[in-house]
């Protein structure tokens, strides 16, 4: 059979180069990124450019404007803090407890006098050049006795306020994690502890000491006083041990010292701290109820409380000597609870 014949070959036709594109930036698949006008024409300018923005921007390194530490999560004590520097009622009451803080290590810095020293012949005198608080009736100096005096109130309230603090959240903090049998006798010995009077023990367990020493008063102040901050401290446990990061942590095999330590106590204090600032307070002013009763602090040792007392006989010829230890009795407790208040509002998240 004749072949069939072979169709002639078409001429190819001429290709057309194609136009340069101007320098630009790459794209991922190694060409370059049209013109702006050719983005525009396809209707897809505003979404490339958008993504070009962006990409440009996680390239960027940071700088001010960029998110930096301040976008981090803060913490309960970041935030309380920056509350506690804006409040003026917690710089006004820092202000003056540490006033207090630093004429009761160093109270010859403003006081040069003996605040034994006395003159019964300017027994009840008013304010002269060099004492401006006057004379008690025994002739000492009131201004000196009043700057020596923060020191023992001060001590006093510290230290039973560290005392009952440790030893109440310890129990209170214990028995709230494990519960039980240890709960429920915890429970019934600060329910017969919170059934004493404070004066009225302190009349009774105070008036056999014989010390003129602080420690005594201290030791009845710790005695009774950590009851409060057992059941504070229990109960805020009790919250925090049901979070879900401590289920978490048990989950994960976390030992009981380790859940203690480092995911409930620090989440459970801040209740206890509240309440200890608060209480150390109150702890001066019952100082100063124990020793004008003549059970707390006996002289020698300068108080508060025993100027007090003993310028309460006389208060109506001499009331300076009377007025000056009770105004700095009260201004100190006034301080430490207005302190108190404002770390209890910046603590509590519920108060902002």
């Amino acid at each position: 059979m004749p072949e069939p014949p072979v169709p002639p070959e078409q001429p190819t036709p001429p290709q057309r180069p194609l136009p340069s594109m101007p320098p630009g930036p790459h794209l991922s698949g190694g060409g370059r990124a049209p013109e702006d006008g050719a983005i525009a024409a396809t209707g897809m300018g505003g979404a490339m450019d958008l993504a070009t923005e962006e990409g440009a921007s996680l390239g960027k390194p940071p700088g001010p404007d960029a998110g930096g530490p301040q976008d981090r999560p803060r913490s309960l004590w970041s935030d309380a803090w920056r509350d506690l520097r804006r409040n003026p009622v917690f710089i006004v009451s820092a202000l003056v407890i540490l006033f207090l803080v630093v004429i009761s290590l160093w109270p010859s810095a403003i006081a040069s006098g003996n605040p034994l020293k006395c003159d019964l012949a300017k027994s009840q005198e008013g304010s002269q050049p060099g004492h401006p608080f006057g004379y008690n009736g025994q002739g000492c100096d009131v201004y000196t006795r009043t700057v020596y005096g923060a020191r023992v109130s001060v001590t006093v309230g510290v230290c039973a306020t560290l005392g009952v603090s440790v030893l109440g959240s310890v129990l209170g903090g214990l028995a709230g994690f494990f519960g039980g049998v240890w709960d429920a006798i915890l429970s019934r010995i600060t329910d017969v502890f919170f059934a004493i009077p404070v004066v009225l023990g302190g009349l009774v367990l105070l008036s056999v000491v014989t010390s003129s020493t602080v420690w005594p008063v201290i030791g009845f102040m710790v005695l009774l006083g950590w009851p409060q901050i057992s059941r504070i401290a229990r109960g805020s446990v009790i919250t925090t041990r049901q979070h879900d990061y401590v289920q978490a942590a048990r989950a994960l095999g976390a030992s009981n010292s380790r859940m203690l330590l480092r995911h409930i106590t620090p989440n459970a204090i801040a209740p206890v701290i509240v309440v200890a600032t608060i209480a150390l307070g109150t702890y001066i002013s019952l100082e100063a109820t124990l020793s004008f009763l003549g059970v707390g602090l006996k002289p020698p040792t300068v108080s508060w409380g025993i100027d007090i007392s003993s310028a309460s006989q006389y208060i109506r010829t001499a009331p300076h000597a009377l007025l000056w230890p009770a105004g700095a009795l009260a201004v100190t407790v006034l301080a430490f609870i207005m302190l108190g208040d404002a770390v209890r509002d910046a603590l509590d998240p519920k108060l902002r």
